[in-house]
């Protein structure tokens, strides 16, 4: 039971930090169009979305436009360990997030300025205590977490002449995080935080049949603050504590070509690049109650040892009428986390995701979007890690997640 008890608090402490991190939280695809187009969109960037995908793309926009989208995740997750007799799954909950953008031209429309309000990581993972109770000597406990970062993004973009645009915006991070799980007892940690960093973009266009698109996102530091409670602390001291963590979002870049080979039909590809190793070593968490500290210990130093993560986007949209379009995607998502830090409340597979997409422009102001996509999980099979303490769970994982993504555009003459 002391075994169990010293892997389960070991993952608590790696978990507290790795959910803002991974590809298996993040929005993949921002936007109804980008999601339907794989999210192969760095070299098209062609709508109220390019201040996340390149901010170059905002020179696409020679009309004033004011839009809004919603998109809900829900991921479902399975967990088998036969050594204990485990065979879980997830709740399928729903993760709904609200983005607005809004763009100006200047100048000509050589000139446009902008805002956008997203959200690009927002997942959760819930699972049935009673289905895990083998892991805890008997006992149902609440497995949970949750988290969204939203972000406000001012961008300015110039267009140079008809063959090169730059772009650039300011991205103001702002994160929320819950988490409830067994480490021992009930433990229930609750954070914000705040960070800052920017993103800047290329978009040339050296002929009518293609674009080429160039994006970069700085690394930023995010400091988490908050309170967790555990009564298992009651007995030597307080029995909550705040506490802080300093959470580094990694460099962020890609590329991507969107060729025009016939008329009404656009076919994109990117390579988008996450540069997990030069940030995701270990993490330390900074409780304020200095016995939290010293009873938790080496604890509080999380080890992740991730790697770079690189996705492979494929899009194609065709238009059959001038009101009327219609788009496909695939792409390919590796797992940036190892087997030795892999766990239940961060799941984390490498996935094979499609798509599928529609608009409608329902008059000359309002065009509206839909996108859906798929992420196939495949699934992993871990060991427990052996260091002390373990690092992992072990056992049989897997994700399947399905986003749905709808959007209306206003555009004023």
């Amino acid at each position: 039971m002391k075994f169990k008890i010293t892997c389960l608090i070991a993952v608590f402490f790696l978990t507290a930090v790795s959910l803002t991190l991974g590809n298996g939280l993040s929005l993949n695809s921002i936007g109804p169009k980008a999601l339907g187009m794989g999210g192969a969109f760095i070299g098209l960037a062609d709508d109220y979305t390019a201040v996340y995908w390149n901010p170059a793309g905002v020179t696409n926009l020679d009309k004033i436009q004011i839009a809004a989208f919603v998109t809900d995740v829900i991921p479902t997750s399975t967990y088998k360990f036969e050594t204990y007799g485990i065979d879980a799954k997830s709740k399928s909950n729903h993760y709904i997030s609200p983005n607005i953008a809004g763009y100006i031209p200047l100048m000509k429309g050589d000139l446009v300025v902008g805002l956008g309000a997203y959200v690009p990581a927002g997942l959760g993972t819930e699972w049935n205590g009673d289905e895990l109770k083998n892991l805890t000597g008997g006992t149902a406990y609440e497995w949970k977490t949750k988290i969204a970062v939203f972000d406000i993004s001012p961008v300015i973009a110039y267009r140079i002449n008809d063959m090169f645009s730059v772009g650039a915006s300011l991205d103001i991070h702002y994160g929320m995080f819950d988490l409830k799980r067994y480490a021992p007892l009930q433990y229930d940690e609750t954070s914000t935080g705040m960070g800052f960093g920017g993103s800047v973009g290329l978009l040339v266009k050296p002929h009518k049949l293609f674009n080429i698109g160039l994006s970069f996102k700085t690394e930023n530091n995010i400091k988490f603050e908050g309170t967790a409670k555990n009564p298992a602390m009651q007995a030597v001291g307080e029995p909550e504590s705040d506490f802080s963590r300093e959470v580094a979002w990694p460099i962020w870049f890609g590329g991507g070509i969107a060729f025009f080979p016939i008329e009404n039909l656009t076919i994109a590809f990117d390579i988008q690049n996450s540069m997990w190793s030069n940030t995701e070593d270990s993490l330390i968490t900074d409780y304020k109650d200095t016995l939290w500290n010293s009873l938790i210990g080496k604890d509080r130093i999380m080890h992740l040892d991730w790697k770079d993560a690189m996705q492979i986007r494929f899009g194609a949209q065709y238009d059959f009428s001038r009101e009327f379009a219609i788009r496909l995607g695939y792409y390919y998502d590796p797992a940036p986390a190892p087997d030795n830090t892999l766990n239940i409340l961060f799941p984390s597979q490498t996935y094979n995701t499609f798509t599928i997409g529609a608009s409608y422009k329902l008059t000359d102001q309002f065009n509206i979007d839909f996108g859906a996509e798929y992420l196939m999980g495949t699934e992993r099979n871990v060991a427990w890690d052996t260091n002390e303490p373990p690092r992992n769970n072990g056992g049989i994982h897997n994700t399947n997640i399905i986003a749905i993504s709808l959007g209306l555009c206003y555009t004023i003459d």
